[in-house]
């Protein structure tokens, strides 16, 4: 699987920091000597080392559009892709779900061609803009849905929807709803959070989910969430971590098992692998 984006319109900082509101986000202390769990210490290791962004505040149903687009492709991919559907269909007066729900699939697929998958996306989009209109009349009253509803109803309502799993969820609840302690599971938090031992190697995604949600303070899971995707891409990527080359490269050093990373042989496996 190819990496996941995360949906946030924030502008990145030339250096990663943070700090709260000079970084962008919310004030939250970091301090691994005092993290009650380690999962909770790997996420205070990362607010040391990188920006926090701001959460909630998005529109729900844009954001559920840009994490479909955004699903097996990169930011790279997916970004244009995104920009080009809102301009052709999210002008300042339409309601974007009516919009896409009336859409033509082909003309849609051609206009979110470079996110990989188009035809396919285009026709999950138009189906969660069909729900959307038939379940909730508008986009608006889905976004305030998201906002107002208890996270479970809204998560399970979500999932309910073609095209939308865990992830895309979580993704809403986090980016428009602004939910504390949801902490989406993309391809690099699964990875990772079983590679270092904090998730049973063989756990699927919503077990990785339930371990980190469990064990990482409310605070704190939007944050974790999208640090440990830049941790994943600089320092614990899929085949190559950096740990190979040198043991001490990586921040997490001292506090990862390394689970299907045998830096004497080169040699680099899924956790799952690991499992007799």
């Amino acid at each position: 699987m190819s990496d996941e984006s995360t949906p946030n319109s924030d502008p990145e900082p030339a250096v990663n920091i943070s700090g709260g509101t000079t970084g962008g986000g919310i004030d939250a202390e970091f301090n691994p000597a005092s993290a009650d769990t380690r999962a909770e210490r790997v996420v205070d290791r990362l607010g040391e080392r990188y920006w926090q962004k701001t959460y909630g505040g998005q529109d729900a149903f844009p954001c559920l559009v840009r994490t479909i687009l955004s699903q097996n492709t990169s930011d790279k991919a997916s970004q244009p892709a995104h920009d080009a559907l809102i301009d052709r269909y999210g002008g300042s007066d339409a309601d974007l779900a009516a919009e896409l729900a009336a859409a033509e699939q082909s003309r849609l697929a051609e206009t979110i061609s470079s996110a990989g998958l188009y035809n396919q996306k285009s026709e999950m989009i138009i189906g969660a803009a069909e729900w959307v209109c038939d379940e909730f009349g508008s986009a608006a009253a889905f976004d305030a849905f998201v906002a107002d509803k208890a996270p479970g109803e809204v998560r399970e309502t979500l999932l309910d929807v073609r095209g939308v799993g865990p992830k895309t969820a979580d993704c809403v609840l986090l980016f428009a709803g602004g939910r504390g302690g949801v902490f989406p599971v993309d391809t690099h938090v699964h990875r990772i959070y079983r590679r270092l031992g904090i998730a049973p190697p063989d756990a699927d995604h919503e077990d990785v989910r339930e371990v980190v949600e469990d064990e990482v303070p409310t605070a704190k899971c939007g944050f974790g969430h999208t640090a440990t995707i830049q941790f994943g891409r600089e320092f614990c990527t899929a085949r190559k971590p950096a740990c190979l080359d040198d043991p001490e490269a990586c921040p997490m050093a001292d506090i990862c098992d390394q689970v299907g990373v045998y830096p004497a042989t080169d040699e680099v496996v899924d956790p799952a692998e690991t499992v007799e």
